[in-house]
């Protein structure tokens, strides 16, 4: 289950957004989400029902492309806009993916740039441009179904998504649940390079900065690394991409396939390591 308030102008855009973002706690266990609820709040008496209507109508058009099924949902009258799905997928038992079984010596694919969080807030401060809102947008609506599939296809270990506690925090998970360490090499995480710039001008959400003061303490920073690419390493994602831990062999083969797909930011972004477990080193 997941929903949030909009981080758009557009509502039907809005819809899209948060149900591909809900969708991807499915895809990243390596499931197929088959049916979902919709969970929505709104304010009707103050805002036009029309405005409901079309975040719905954006949410049931990314169900469509998705092959998920809508059976229901429940609406409850709020002061603020929120909107989401409770998704039930299908995955069979010996297949379930997790985020414990990364091991030494793979390697990892990051399938979505970084820095979402950060252009939201500069969209919501007037100061993106529309050339990033509409990077950051195509980004967040896009599925993570073929990488799903395509990790699984490739004999992925382990995966999680990336969203609230952004590439920090869930990589963190990652290594905590699998007794590992990380190696990140910065140059090559993929970014907005918009969200560089609006980082720099100081327009950084709050979640960036709770991430960091809850994380940092595991992670090592060489001192090469830019501190603006730091921040995005910590910005809180809307539907972000996967982190997919494989064979090295394999994730050259699934980067390979997914930019094949269209997916032409996927990386291979570090590896794992024996040592220091529960700890991640960016250089």
């Amino acid at each position: 289950m997941d929903f949030f308030t909009p981080i758009v102008d557009d509502p039907f855009t809005f819809g899209e957004i948060a149900v591909a973002n809900a969708l991807s706690d499915v895809y990243a266990m390596g499931g197929t989400p088959l049916t979902a609820l919709n969970l929505a709040a709104f304010p009707i008496k103050t805002l036009s029902r029309s405005i409901l209507i079309e975040i719905l109508r954006g949410g049931l058009s990314k169900m469509g492309e998705a092959g998920v099924a809508l059976v229901g949902g429940h609406t409850v009258e709020d002061p603020e806009v929120k909107y989401g799905l409770a998704v039930t997928g299908l995955v069979h038992p010996d297949k379930i993916l997790t985020n414990a079984k990364a091991a030494p010596g793979d390697q990892l694919v990051l399938t979505k740039p970084l820095g979402t969080g950060i252009i939201s807030t500069a969209l919501k401060g007037g100061m993106a441009s529309e050339d990033a809102v509409r990077k950051m947008v195509e980004s967040m609506k896009a599925l993570n179904r073929k990488a799903s599939e395509w990790m699984l296809t490739f004999g992925a270990h382990a995966c999680t998504d990336i969203t609230g506690f952004g590439f920090i925090g869930h990589a963190l998970e990652m290594v905590s649940a699998s007794q590992v360490g990380m190696v990140i090499q910065s140059k090559d995480i993929p970014v907005f390079p918009e969200a560089l710039e609006y980082a720099r001008l100081g327009l950084i959400p709050g979640g960036a900065y709770s991430n960091r003061q809850f994380f940092s303490c595991r992670v090592e920073v060489g001192t090469n690394v830019p501190a603006l690419l730091v921040e995005l390493l910590y910005d809180p994602q809307t539907s972000g991409g996967l982190l997919i831990s494989l064979a090295a062999v394999e994730a050259e083969r699934l980067v390979a396939t997914l930019r094949k797909e269209e997916n032409i930011d996927s990386r291979i972004v570090g590896k794992v390591v024996q040592e220091p477990k529960g700890k991640i080193q960016i250089f």
